[in-house]
């Protein structure tokens, strides 16, 4: 039987969206389910895992984590058998091993991240990859290399940053690049918050490490590059991708010292070509102060405001004034859109894979300025490029 007469078979006794044999399509159809793989089940993969199945799209085939509690009520609201489930430090790469997938979301800590994509990639699997991409230069180009090689193997490739994914910073930042602000002067950038909460006593032993990852430099990165990635995604895409020259910086841990040794607040300067000099600042404690995801970026006849869950609008004079809107769900429907574009992309084949080359520029400008506020100095673009260091999460002796 052809490919052709398998699927007109297949249709004539089944439901709308049918499960295929991945070795005959890689969810190549508009009626097939693609088979997905989720690679980390803490909070949000549990929610994504969640989003991917509503989508109607999806088959969610596998689950992976370090923790079998946190594998447990994924996979017993997805039906899953326990040979779908795998736990330990290679947890995705036994997943992946097994074969029976087309896809995977990795949600894991981003300590992880290039070794998983290099993996997936070279069993043939699509990817849905959560931000930050990695934690360190040689992990950013891991990433790069993976995605292109990715799309070489006609794979699809897709990093989840849910402002990319929004309708009015979408427009808003096509009228920056069409000059909209005029010539652009100076800018800010801030990610201010809460603290996260710890997840049980244990934050010093690898096992507790894991579970409390998000306070772990080697593991998250620092808050700048896990978190405040967010808002420097933003300036650097206000800045169409550009490559800032060099970044100063200062840190510190003053407002949350019971846990991990990712530092709790950022304060940074980036210096773009044509001398245009934008400030960051972040904080993760809790202070009684207003907070958000927030970035202005001011030119000669405008000005670019915009917050993550907040407005997006640009103020100026006659022709520049845009009103946009609110973005009030974004978290959940850019991810949704974002599900979306990725099951559209698969069926169509289209491997442009846009997202790859932006996701890694923010990872590393987020590096530079974790480079800058360590080191108390100003660090050059070239610099950052040329960095060996690799993050060490020294996590020998558990459960592989």
């Amino acid at each position: 039987m052809n490919r052709r007469q398998f699927i007109t078979s297949s249709l004539a006794t089944a439901a709308a969206f049918t499960i295929i044999k991945p070795s005959l399509v890689r969810g190549a159809d508009a009626n097939s389910k693609v088979r997905l793989g989720v690679i980390g089940c803490g909070g949000r993969g549990r929610w994504i895992a969640d989003l991917f199945a509503a989508h109607g799209g999806y088959q969610i085939a596998g689950v992976a984590d370090f923790f079998q509690d946190r594998i447990d009520p994924v996979a017993a609201k997805h039906k899953l058998a326990p040979e779908q489930t795998f736990t330990g430090l290679k947890c995705a790469e036994k997943m992946i091993a097994k074969g029976g997938l087309d896809a995977v979301a990795i949600i894991s800590p981003p300590y992880f991240h290039p070794e998983q994509v290099t993996t997936a990639v070279a069993a043939g699997l699509h990817v849905y990859l959560a931000k930050p991409i990695a934690v360190d230069v040689p992990g950013c180009k891991s990433i790069k290399e993976s995605g292109l090689r990715a799309g070489k193997k006609g794979l699809v490739f897709l990093v989840d940053f849910q402002s990319r994914a929004d309708a009015f910073f979408i427009e808003a930042m096509k009228r920056v690049h069409a000059g909209a602000l005029g010539t652009l002067a100076f800018g800010e950038a801030l990610y201010h918050t809460g603290r996260l909460n710890k997840k049980g006593d244990d934050d010093k032993t690898p096992e507790g490490r894991l579970r409390n990852w998000a306070f772990d430099i080697a593991l998250s990165g620092d808050i700048i590059v896990e978190q405040n990635i967010h808002t420097l995604d933003i300036m650097n895409w206000a800045m169409n991708n550009a490559t800032p020259l060099r970044c100063s910086g200062l840190g510190g841990r003053k407002g949350r010292v019971d846990v991990g040794d990712c530092w709790d607040y950022f304060t940074c300067v980036y210096e773009y070509p044509n001398k245009v000099g934008i400030t960051f600042s972040s904080r993760q404690y809790n202070v009684d102060a207003p907070g958000g995801i927030i970035n202005k970026m001011y030119g000669t006849k405008g000005a670019l405001l915009t917050e993550y869950g907040g407005e997006v609008i640009i103020r100026g004079g006659e022709g520049v004034f845009y009103r946009g809107g609110k973005t009030t769900g974004i978290y959940k429907d850019g991810t949704v859109t974002n599900i979306k574009t990725f099951h559209e992309s698969i069926t169509a084949k289209n491997v442009s894979n846009p997202t790859l080359e932006p996701s890694v520029m923010s990872n590393l400008v987020a590096i530079m300025g974790r480079m800058a506020a360590y080191s108390g100095r100003t660090v050059t673009w070239d610099e950052v490029m040329r960095s060996k260091e690799r993050l060490n999460a020294k996590l020998t002796g558990v459960k592989a």
